[in-house]
């Protein structure tokens, strides 16, 4: 037989089609998952499948902060090794990333006895209630194991058949720990073409901005196991309908049931404790800024708050305007909190959100249950609207809980707010990798605001010249005089900081 590999994202495009039902919907379920467990190769042989253990190659498509929300999208490409114990719920995944503007970086997250630790570059730090719901569910809802997990759901049904992948599939559905799963068996294989469910993700700085996240993974490119069970080898991963992941197995690197090493899924003593220390919490709790730097005024009334993303508050004649609405609701609550304390009884007027990116947008909808009015691109509305009008059923925030129209202010052109040593001015930049940000200028402070054009790697050096230059661009085509600026991640600099780093890039190679 001859098997074409197609690199290409298997899109994932269902079609309801009504059908003929015969007997109960749970009897049917039953039948069909036992008919399905004997294709992988029967019932003794998966709950025999004690381990597994792959490499795989693959790619993320950064969704959170490519230049456009519809794509193309920056590719994030990835090398992973996974081991996994079914029977004890233990996971690892080594994760080697690179992607064109950044350096590799390593990343590995364990989960072992209700606890999930994260290796980063080697530092290993405690990791994320999140990151353990992520492992229950490749753990539960993974191929080798979803089977299973639905012939036990004590609400297991069969839902009307659909069109998938131009192919008929039977419709499985139950509830696993609070979330709706669908299960899509093929019509003529009985094998998973996909496993679909619905659940939150309220301390992941890219999920948690979309509420309710419905997660599809798609499955392909079966194998013959030499054990007999058949096992698929590429997993494509639709988030909210969009492209996610595509993880591809090397089927010379799948081992089932190897004897994995004794301290494979080891968590120390300390990140375990620290791990329970912060089990449950979410974005919502992170607080305000960082202790090891506190906020300082860049002028008088003009509050810059350092955190992982930064926030800046600005006292006028006629109110408070917050300059970014980052990470979450919770934390935006905490930036209105600050900025009552520190002018009591002065309104905050409005906010200004300079990006698409999604922890940039995280904490927007705090400001719109209040009413607060919102100055935002005029091509980053449409993602703003998206992210208001996200269901948030297992964590409802202030929006959730009290509907409200959001007051988006457009920005298209050149736009004053305010008046008096804090007035500012608004500026699309319109590069060609920075189109959906804007800059915050400050006449009387030759002070510029540059949004999120551009980073300092872990060494400080900058990284990215060309939104450098951009920025730098923008500000000369606006007959802006900068003295200094700030970004959504770099503290006040001097401008010739960042003309000399242009300065540079700009130089011929080397022979």
């Amino acid at each position: 037989m001859k098997l074409r590999i197609r690199n290409r994202v298997l899109v994932c495009a269902a079609v309801l089609l009504s059908t003929q039902a015969h007997g109960s919907p749970a009897a049917n379920a039953l039948d069909l998952l036992r008919q399905s467990i004997q294709q992988m190769g029967g019932e003794y042989k998966l709950r025999q499948l004690q381990t597994v253990r792959f490499e795989a190659i693959g790619y993320r498509n950064a969704l959170e902060e490519s230049e456009r929300p519809e794509g193309p999208y920056i590719v994030e490409y990835q090398q992973v090794s996974e081991s996994l114990d079914t029977q004890r719920g233990q996971w690892k995944r080594k994760t080697e990333m690179r992607w064109q503007v950044q350096p590799l970086f390593n990343s590995t997250v364990t989960v072992s006895d209700g606890a999930a630790a994260r290796n980063s570059n080697g530092q290993t730090v405690a990791g994320s209630s999140d990151q353990l719901r992520q492992a229950e569910e490749r753990l539960a809802l993974g191929p080798e194991r979803i089977l299973q997990t639905a012939i036990v759901a004590p609400d297991v049904h069969t839902e009307a058949d659909l069109i998938l992948q131009g192919v008929l599939q039977h419709v499985v559905a139950f509830t696993w720990r609070g979330s709706g799963v669908h299960l899509f068996l093929n019509s003529n294989t009985l094998l998973p073409t996909a496993v679909e469910w619905k659940a939150a993700y309220p301390s992941d700085v890219f999920w948690s901005v979309w509420g309710d996240v419905t997660t599809r993974v798609c499955y392909s490119l079966w194998w013959l196991a030499p054990n007999g069970i058949h096992y698929p080898l590429q997993w494509d991963t639709f988030r909210n309908n969009l492209p996610d992941t595509v993880l591809t197995i090397s089927p010379n690197d799948l081992r089932l049931n190897v004897q994995l090493p004794a301290d494979e899924f080891a968590l120390s003593a300390d990140t375990r404790q620290e791990f329970l220390k912060r089990a449950g919490k979410t974005l919502d709790d992170r607080p305000l800024g960082l202790p090891n730097r506190p906020a300082q005024e860049l002028a008088k009334d003009l509050v810059f708050i350092p955190g992982a993303w930064n926030t800046t508050l600005i006292r006028q004649p006629d109110g408070i305007i917050v300059l970014e609405a980052p990470i979450s609701s919770g934390y935006s609550a905490r930036v209105i909190e600050e900025a009552q304390r520190r002018w009591p009884g002065v309104a905050i007027k409005a906010v200004i959100s300079t990006s698409d990116s999604w922890p940039h947008i995280g904490g927007v909808r705090e400001y719109i249950a209040r009413g607060i009015p919102v100055y935002a691109l005029d091509l980053n509305v449409p993602i703003l609207q998206r992210v208001i009008s996200a269901p948030r059923t297992f964590f409802p925030d202030l929006l959730a809980r009290a509907q409200r129209q959001p007051n988006f202010r457009a920005v298209n052109n050149k736009t004053i707010i305010g008046e008096g040593p804090n007035r500012m001015e608004l500026y699309p930049l319109r590069g060609e990798t920075t189109e959906r940000q804007m800059m915050v200028y400050f006449p009387e402070h030759k002070l510029l605001y540059g949004s999120d054009a551009f980073q300092r790697d872990v060494s400080g050096a900058y990284f990215y010249p060309q939104t450098m230059w951009e920025v730098m661009h923008a500000a000369e085509r606006e007959k802006l005089e900068v003295k200094k600026f700030f970004m959504m991640h770099v503290g006040p600099t001097d401008w010739s900081d960042l003309q000399r780093v242009v300065t540079q890039a700009q130089q011929p190679s080397a022979p």
